[in-house]
């Protein structure tokens, strides 16, 4: 019998079985974290969020900006005062700490037309909508190159983009762009420096920026949404932080982060709480 076709246990079987990788008896106490609807079915719907804080144990961790590009610029005017507060907080935070547990990545969307990249976003956007004048078309780069660049209040250093935390994103979620040997160019980024909490900024709240957040989660890295500093041109904006927030992240405000950051940060050691050696960050053993 192959490993992976081992008969499955139920749960009831399961808590008898040793698990070198949860507590059990933690596993067993009633959730925290949790509520449910009396009188509904199944005592749905039920509720879920974070059980952690940012501040309840040391940390490594890294500000997404993610999308906050110049053809960008007109949905990102509400938001564009909070991602620089971030990005300034986030380098004073790198310089007080003396360390590379703190980090900074940039994004740009560089979808092109015909790129055969993701031909199902092809067909679920369509083929309609790409006017230059007058775009509809959200899957596609509208203005070229020079609309690639960063929005110049929230940019990269030069030595920030020499040492390669600005790239060009070729997809929806911020780790979707390759390595020559087909990593995730900013998982191995963020896994070099021992990250273990993604902080997330940017565009669009429902596409990227969700998409990012999954991303990230699935990859082992805790997840915060800055809910205050993310925005979409779609009426989605809060369903999709209602969402985020009942999934895989926190939500929370700029203004939290920056707190945060000011008053409770403490740099955490590399691999104490985020593995290396798997995709989504285990730990070995």
């Amino acid at each position: 019998m192959k490993p992976n076709e081992r008969p499955v246990p139920t749960l009831e079987e399961a808590l008898r079985e040793p698990c070198k990788h949860r507590d059990m008896a933690l596993a067993l106490e009633p959730m925290p974290n949790y509520s449910s609807t009396p009188g509904g079915p199944h005592g749905q719907p039920l509720a879920f969020w974070a059980s952690w804080d940012l501040a309840d144990r040391p940390r490594r961790i890294a500000l997404l900006v993610d999308d906050c590009q110049e053809e960008y610029r007109p949905y990102a005017g509400g938001i564009l005062p909070n991602v620089q507060r971030l990005v300034e907080a986030f380098r004073a935070a790198r310089a007080r700490s003396r360390s590379d547990g703190v980090c900074i990545a940039w994004s740009a969307w560089s979808r092109a037309f015909d790129d055969g990249i993701a031909n199902a976003m092809d067909r679920w956007y369509g083929p309609r909508g790409l006017r230059p004048e007058e775009p509809e078309n959200a899957a596609y780069v509208f203005t070229g190159s020079a609309g690639m660049k960063p929005l110049a209040e929230i940019a990269p250093t030069a030595e920030e983009e020499a040492e390669g935390w600005f790239y060009l994103g070729k997809h929806l979620d911020m780790f979707w762009t390759f390595d020559e040997n087909g990593a995730s160019y900013l998982d191995e980024k963020l896994k070099a420096q021992g990250i273990d909490t993604i902080v997330i900024v940017g565009l669009w709240t429902d596409e990227c920026v969700l998409s990012t957040a999954y991303a990230g989660s699935s990859r082992g890295y805790d997840v915060v949404v800055v809910g205050d500093a993310v925005a979409t041109a779609t009426a989605n904006q809060e369903i999709a932080l209602k969402v985020a927030n009942g999934t895989v992240a926190k939500v929370l405000s700029t203004d939290e982060v920056l707190n945060y950051l000011e008053q409770d940060f403490v740099t955490g050691e590399p691999g104490a709480v985020k593995g290396t050696e798997h995709p989504d960050g285990r730990k070995p053993g």
